[in-house]
């Protein structure tokens, strides 16, 4: 046992008591394979040294350039809305630091995954590298537009906010697959997303509940001293 472990446990069962609270409004509950993915990522190796000691607080973390590590409970959700499964196939848009394409690639087969600040795409490949996590393929882009050269996917998360649907995603969705993002243009206040792709090719969205994300937008800002 790591000397985080207890930490770890402890946040475990803050996420499952918070899905569970939050279950009419989402139809999720901490399933075994998500809890199985976030167990095995050490989310204190995503944040800076400053940051370690709160890294399994159930709360978001500053990771330079504006940017956050999504709060645990919250990448949880997000995960268990997507129903990633082996062998599956899916598109981060917005690595940040890396850690919610580190808990998909413990459960699918490959994460091709998209960020458009350089330091933070660079970061985030060494960073997995590091680990041993050898599914997961960042670029530098903007995500807006997705990834069809690996389309069509099995599922895409969008991990920071857009103030409408991008168009480029839907259509890189297989048929039957789930897209989940945070839609809002108010800054850190909007609503987080479910859409589904029919067999014709219709898609199909639904409101969770509301949430609070960066934006997806090209930042103008350098990083700023927050202990990332």
């Amino acid at each position: 046992m790591d000397d985080q472990e207890p930490r770890r446990r402890h946040l475990l069962q803050r996420i499952a008591e918070e899905l569970r609270s939050l279950e009419g409004r989402t139809g999720c509950r901490l399933s075994p394979g998500v809890e199985a993915a976030l167990t095995a990522v050490p989310r204190h190796m995503f944040v800076g040294p400053g940051l370690q000691p709160a890294a399994y607080d159930d709360t978001a973390l500053p990771i330079g350039w504006r940017q956050t590590i999504s709060q645990p409970s919250i990448v949880a959700l997000m995960t268990e809305l997507l129903r990633p499964q082996a062998g599956q196939t899916v598109l981060e848009v917005g690595t940040g630091s890396g850690y919610q394409a580190a808990v998909l690639s413990q459960m699918v087969e490959q994460v091709y995954s998209i960020e458009t600040i350089p330091q933070l795409a660079e970061q985030a490949s060494a960073r997995l590298k590091q680990l041993g996590i050898t599914n997961v393929e960042v670029r530098c882009g903007d995500g807006r537009l997705g990834w069809p050269e690996h389309a069509p996917y099995d599922g895409i998360i969008v991990t920071a906010a857009a103030d409408k649907m991008p168009s480029a995603l839907p259509p890189q969705l297989k048929p039957g697959a789930r897209l989940v993002l945070p839609i809002g243009r108010h800054p850190y206040a909007q609503n987080l997303w479910v859409f589904d792709k029919k067999e014709d090719g219709a898609v199909e969205g639904r409101v969770i509940l509301a949430v609070a994300f960066v934006p997806l937008v090209e930042p103008r800002d350098g990083p700023e001293s927050n202990g990332a």
